[in-house]
């Protein structure tokens, strides 16, 4: 791609409107010898020297030295303009012989970039092993997406193994999803949460008892170093959640919904980087950023509608996500967050669409554009100067530094007013 190198990318170094903020998970049912899923990239590691591989627990994971890929993190000078990050994530990351997560990869290699791969930690338990599973309030081995057939299973570890070598980060997305009823995940406490965000773990850190396949290759990474983040099922629960997420270590959270194109902060000391409202060609109110959104408000949620309607709604929802990146890009340079599922909805037109936007951003050739993983952007903002992230933070959806940004970025760090405390907080 002209002008877009992995170092100029990552180290230049209202009716069902807004309101809709559930997201969907789109992943059906589906043996040894289970064909491999993706070709190995020349950014895979597949040709690179043989790493000294330490076994963890049963062997389902393994320590094999530093992640391939990794950008070097660098730290923004006086007067320098912030680059444009631009983060793509999937929701349950489940490979079920569609081809997606490997369509999804090689997109990613072909520019050299890194996406967040948000994995459901049931997507590696066999149906037959659910009662495994002790979901909150909810009865052993329930779940509101399917598990997956072992020839899926096969593939999905398949697709983590080389997407974590090609630089992506590997993530969680829970496991049972629950989004209604007395067992959803909004109804749940920390304690709860707790007891979720172990099963995932624990699913992904002993698959291979789970399922006999003693032979097969490890997972390439200690999951419980890599995993720094997720997004919690239908975009519920932040605010429980975030207690366990910043008492075990985690460093961001991606779940909250209708967050705006802004600088973000952090909650609890976790930072909190939310799915974000963007232009919606067509109508006067804004859409979040992820395709069940689209769908949503394009089909009032059917997954198969009139194909007719296809082509301009694959249309409408790429324009979407190219105005909510120029919007970032020509004023504040707002971090952009893109949500997705491994889904064929609607005839597939939402995983074209993000495709088409992710085409348009790489072939702009910006070279301060850097599209990463979730993982890659927070050890940036945890490397700048917090006053200098002080002073993005004054900026607004689409205001770009009335000075110009070389002043606005030299000029003394924002001193915030005294407030009188609210009347909220005298009671």
């Amino acid at each position: 791609m002209s002008g877009m190198s992995r170092r100029s990318l990552l180290t230049t170094t209202a009716g069902v409107a807004a309101g809709v903020a559930v997201a969907g998970c789109g992943t059906g049912k589906g043996g040894r010898g289970a064909e491999r899923t993706g070709e190995p990239s020349g950014a895979s590691g597949a040709h690179a020297p043989a790493k000294t591989v330490t076994l963890i627990g049963d062997g389902s994971t393994a320590h094999t030295g530093d992640q391939p890929n990794q950008p070097a993190v660098d730290r923004l000078e006086p007067g320098q303009t912030p680059p444009q990050f631009v983060i793509f994530s999937w929701d349950g990351a489940g490979e079920v012989g569609n081809g997606l997560f490997p369509r999804f990869r090689k997109l990613a290699a072909d520019h050299g970039v890194s996406m967040t791969f948000f994995l459901s930690g049931l997507y590696l338990l066999p149906e037959d092993k659910k009662l495994e599973y002790a979901p909150p309030n909810s009865p052993l081995g329930a779940s509101d997406i399917g598990y997956l057939a072992d020839d899926h299973l096969r593939m999905t570890l398949d697709n983590v193994r080389q997407a974590w070598q090609e630089g992506h980060e590997i993530g969680t997305h829970f496991n049972g999803h629950f989004c209604t009823g007395a067992g959803s995940v909004g109804r749940w406490t920390p304690a709860d949460w707790k007891s979720e965000i172990d099963q995932a773990k624990t699913f992904v850190t002993t698959w291979k008892t789970q399922t006999g396949w003693h032979e097969e290759d490890p997972l390439p990474f200690d999951y419980e170093t890599e995993l720094i983040g997720g997004r919690t099922p239908c975009l519920l629960g932040q605010n429980q959640w975030l207690p366990t997420a910043s008492a075990l270590g985690f460093r961001y959270d991606a779940s909250s919904p209708g967050g705006n194109q802004v600088w973000p902060s952090k909650k609890m000391g976790v930072w909190d980087l939310p799915l974000q409202l963007i232009p919606f060609p067509g109508h006067t109110f804004e859409v979040l950023s992820m395709d069940y959104n689209m769908l949503a408000n394009q089909s009032h949620a059917a997954t198969s509608s009139d194909p007719r309607n296809y082509p301009y709604w694959r249309e409408q929802a790429a324009q979407s996500y190219i105005a909510g990146f120029e919007r970032a890009y020509q004023t504040n340079r707002a971090p952009f967050y893109i949500g997705n599922h491994f889904e064929e909805w609607n005839g597939g037109i939402y995983m074209d669409a993000v495709e088409d936007a992710f085409k348009y951003i790489a072939a702009a050739g910006h070279d301060d554009v850097r599209m990463v993983s979730f993982r890659q952007f927070v050890d940036w903002l945890d490397a700048q100067d917090p006053a200098v992230l002080d002073r993005l933070r004054t900026l607004e959806v689409g205001q770009a530094p009335s000075q110009g940004w070389k002043d606005f970025m030299t000029a003394p760090a924002p001193v915030p007013a005294e407030t009188a405390p609210s009347a909220a907080a005298v009671a």
